[in-house]
């Protein structure tokens, strides 16, 4: 009998016993799913995370505060950093476009738990409202949707212009067109010029959404005497130079702010795409430890099927006996009991593959809103590699078992 011939009468045995057969593949299609599930969910979060900061680029990076107030180390307060202020902040982005012809946007965050009003509508009390310049909506990744950004009029003569994000703009005014309407919020009136395009944010929030960005010197004056913590958000002009760019800001800002030779910076320069990076050094270890589950639970199904496949040669024994007593060798008998095992694993593997794709999918838009359909041809590529190896782990035993019967016995036995 060629090999041709045993793959078909293996095939065969498996539609005579269809129940049995389908049942068993149920248990490696939970398996599968399992591990692909949950590798397809990690790859989903982490494609969310870079096309977050795709936009960002690799040479852009932020200026902030400093902070360590209330921590305590040996009993000692931590050491509470100045502010950057409102002309180290511009003597920065001044100095910055002159000597590295770069882009620069410098904000600032006048409130984070304001409300909106348009006539009776408002919204919750959690709107953050930013000062900010015509800079700040290329470089932060946003995009306008309707209207337009601010322009040098708007910063110059510190008009009452807003732009809404797209969550304050729909929950107060639903399908009307927004633009040159009046919304009120800190006790100011503010004309409408644009509306943002939905942004999202991870974790399935909408932060990014819950905005309004007004000119920055409008701002300053909106917050009266208080103190506000300015940032600043700059890009190389040439991604190559990034690193070089990035530390010779960081040199730039501690002559600004007269920090020490020798001391620690009094300010934090992070790169935009540092989040997205550390998160994926985060998801490495979250795909090992899926892999791991995974593998158990097929480990689990894998000795499912090798007591199914130990019923299935107790069944035909008979069978066996025959064939040994036609010329069958021991070598046919162990392939056609190991085809067997791996076609079942391998039509369970492709279920669990689509159902894996599916659930792990479905997960990952659970948890970030602006989440791609992800199909990961690597890990379905590696599931059936499994499939098939979990069908030759599961199926050599009673392949053997069934080779070394003695066609005398076997022809006997009822």
């Amino acid at each position: 009998m060629n090999i041709r011939e045993n793959v078909d009468e293996g095939l065969r045995s498996i539609q005579s016993n269809l129940l049995r057969t389908v049942l068993t593949a149920l248990i490696i299609a939970i398996g599968i799913t399992s591990l692909v599930g949950i590798l397809t969910a990690i790859e989903g979060i982490q494609n969310s995370v870079n096309s977050s900061f795709a936009d960002l680029g690799a040479n852009t990076f932020t200026v902030e505060n400093r902070y360590d107030e209330g921590a305590r180390q040996g009993g000692r307060r931590g050491k509470q950093y100045p502010l950057i202020n409102y002309h180290q902040a511009t003597e920065f982005a001044s100095r910055f476009r002159d000597e590295f012809k770069g882009t620069v946007s410098l904000s600032a965050n006048i409130g984070g738990a304001v409300q909106v009003n348009y006539l009776s509508k408002k919204t919750n009390p959690n709107i953050n409202v930013f000062g900010a310049d015509d800079s700040f909506l290329g470089i932060k990744g946003y995009k306008i949707d309707k209207g337009r950004n601010l322009n040098k009029n708007d910063l110059e003569n510190s008009v009452n212009a807003a732009i809404l994000g797209q969550e304050v703009a729909r929950n107060l005014f639903g399908n009307i067109d927004p633009v040159n309407k009046e919304v009120t919020f800190m006790g100011a009136r503010y004309k409408v010029i644009g509306i943002l395009a939905k942004k999202g944010s991870m974790g399935g929030g909408t932060d990014a959404d819950r905005i309004v960005i007004i000119p920055l010197d409008n701002g300053r004056g909106l917050a009266a005497n208080r103190s506000l913590t300015y940032n600043i958000t700059a890009s190389a002009p040439d991604i190559a130079d990034g690193e070089f760019v990035i530390e010779e800001a960081r040199g730039l800002m501690r002559r600004i702010r007269a920090d020490q030779l020798g001391a620690e910076d009094s300010f934090t320069l992070e790169r935009a795409d540092a989040m997205a990076k550390e998160f994926e050094s985060v998801t490495g270890y979250l795909r090992i430890g899926g892999f791991g589950i995974g593998i158990i639970t097929l480990l689990g199904a894998s000795i499912a099927l090798m007591n199914i496949m130990l019923v299935s040669v107790t069944e035909r024994t008979r069978e066996i006996g025959i064939r040994k007593s036609l010329g069958a060798t021991p070598k046919v008998i162990r392939f056609q009991f190991l085809i067997e095992a791996i076609v079942v694993c391998i039509l369970g593997g492709i279920g669990g593959l689509f159902l894996g794709i599916i659930i792990g999918n479905v997960i990952s838009n659970s948890i970030s809103t602006d989440a791609t359909f992800v199909v990961p041809w690597v890990w379905m590529a590696m599931g059936i590699a499994v499939c098939v190896a979990v069908g030759v782990l599961s199926g050599i035993y009673p392949a053997i078992k069934a080779s070394r019967l003695d066609p005398i016995e076997a022809l006997r036995y009822e």
